[in-house]
């Protein structure tokens, strides 16, 4: 079955070639490509309708598991007063920035360096009618400002697994990359100094690896902050504990914590009150 399956593979790939060569060919492939971008879903929960944009397999996924793959998170934003400030770090294509915007009439800043993914997180926040509730952050963030490589262990629209400057991946081993590219990284604290944007009443953190670096450069906005929703690898011991101690020292206390399919993978909850 492998073998029919790189057989096919290789021969569409000759065959999109082929045709690439001729200006009918080409023609004809552009437009699958306006045709594959502007594919759209319509999905509800509750008595709510959003619109995705859905490219690719990835995306179709990530619509058709909106309410299931990270419930908690939904839970998190559903727990928000009405109108509070949101920061969305590591935003993807937007599921959870526009689900704030649109459920909980939030105002939202997306961070997501991807320029894969900044894309279709502008396009999901147009398609929603949020582009007045919802800013776009293309910058990575880090514990400190300064020019380093964006590492992607993927191209693909929508994907994930990436990071800025430190090389190691979620498991804090070593990372694989596929693509970089050198941009700006910035810390939290140093954001609302130079881009003057208002602080954050809740915070969710979701960066495949270094959400410890983030939160050691988040000092300012950690202070005061409400909630913040991250995801710990637990087995991953630099960053768990330091991660425990950042949050702590900041005067939030865990409220609670889910497990992402039975891995060392956790959703944390914290609150400045637990009730």
């Amino acid at each position: 079955m492998k073998m029919i399956k790189k057989i096919v593979i290789n021969l569409i790939e000759f065959t999109v070639l082929l045709l690439s060569k001729t200006s009918a060919g080409s023609y004809v492939f552009e437009k699958i490509i306006d045709s594959v971008m502007n594919r759209e879903s319509v999905i509800r929960h509750k008595t709510n309708k959003f619109i995705f944009s859905v490219p690719n397999r990835l995306n179709r996924y990530r619509i058709a598991t909106f309410a299931t793959k990270e419930p908690e998170t939904l839970e998190w934003l559903d727990s928000i007063p009405e109108g509070s400030i949101v920061w969305d770090v590591g935003a993807n294509v937007g599921l959870y920035s526009i689900y704030a915007a649109k459920v909980r009439k939030c105002k939202v800043y997306a961070f997501e360096p991807s320029v894969f993914n900044l894309e279709l997180l502008a396009r999901n926040i147009f398609l929603n009618d949020l582009q007045h509730q919802i800013t776009i952050i293309p910058i990575a963030l880090n514990d400190e400002l300064g020019t380093n490589m964006f590492q992607m262990s993927t191209t693909v629209w929508g994907g994930a697994l990436s990071t800025f400057e430190k090389g190691f991946d979620q498991d804090g081993a070593a990372f694989k990359d596929v693509f970089e590219y050198q941009t700006i990284g910035i810390s939290l604290s140093e954001t609302c100094d130079h881009l003057g944007i208002p602080k954050p009443d809740y915070i969710k953190i979701d960066v495949d690896g270094i959400e410890h670096f983030i939160l050691r450069g988040a000092s300012k906005v950690l202070i005061k902050v409400k909630g913040v929703m991250v995801e710990i690898n637990d087995e991953f011991v630099e960053q768990a504990e330091e991660s425990t101690r950042l949050l702590g020292n900041a005067g939030l206390n865990l409220h609670r914590k889910c497990d992402l399919g039975g891995t060392s993978q956790f959703n944390q909850w914290w609150s400045r009150n637990v009730d």
